[in-house]
């Protein structure tokens, strides 16, 4: 099944530019085919071609299917982007493929890589959604300095994985169902000490993915697939 991401549907009848191409010129779909298609706000439609050109196509929507969310809670992982951008791409394909709700990248002290364009992660988290047969789409947020980011407010539970010594219990023992979720991943140095330590004082709780060394986006995929199974 070939999945389109047409966030305007409900008030433009009409692929994007790049899904249409992809459509017309690809897979030479014409005038008269079925297509599925998501919006990235809950919905899937099955729709027909009524015009295919080779920089157009429009569609009449045949069935509207909302689908019910595949998990409780709001998941929200907050991550520091690897040096390798490779590895935080791969990250956003996975995490998507498991399911979560928003991403957003952090500017920590030890951070290897300062700036991110998140252009390139936007498109990942859309072709996810498509071959993974998900509606809703991940919220994607620019970068954030730590600083700033902890101080925000968030309704929920907010952790903090980190390699200092302390209690520090398993996040599968403590996330509770339906409740809202924040984890905090470092970069391949980990957080500063102070970094932890204000952390801690803006509410976040230290918490442990397993004895297993990770590396950063591995912490960040084991967080969301327990996040996401301590939901179903």
């Amino acid at each position: 099944m070939h999945v389109f991401y047409t966030p305007d549907i409900q008030s433009h009848a009409e692929l994007p530019e790049e899904e249409a191409a992809h459509a017309i010129r690809v897979l030479r779909l014409q005038t008269g085919d079925e297509v599925t298609l998501t919006d990235g706000k809950g919905n899937f439609y099955r729709a027909a071609i009524s015009t295919a050109t080779n920089k157009r196509c429009l569609v009449n929507i045949l069935e509207t299917s909302p689908q019910a969310p595949l998990w409780s809670g709001h998941l929200h992982i907050a991550m520091a982007p690897t040096k390798n951008m490779d590895r935080t791409e791969w990250f956003a394909e996975k995490a998507t493929e498991i399911g979560f709700d928003e991403l957003t990248f952090l500017n920590c002290r030890f951070s290897e890589r300062k700036i991110i364009k998140t252009e390139r992660i936007a498109k990942i988290l859309v072709s996810a959604i498509k071959q993974s047969l998900k509606a809703r789409l991940p919220r994607l947020n620019e970068m954030t300095d730590f600083n700033k980011f902890i101080s925000q407010s968030f309704n929920g539970r907010k952790f903090i994985a980190h390699c200092y010594e302390g209690e520090k219990p398993l996040l599968k023992d403590i996330v509770r169902k339906g409740e809202d979720a924040l984890v905090l991943i470092g970069p391949e140095g980990d957080f500063s000490e102070e970094e932890v330590k204000k952390a801690i004082e803006n509410g976040f709780e230290p918490i442990s993915l397993g004895r297993s060394r990770l590396r950063t986006e591995t912490a960040a995929l084991v967080a969301c697939h327990i996040l996401n199974l301590q939901n179903q």
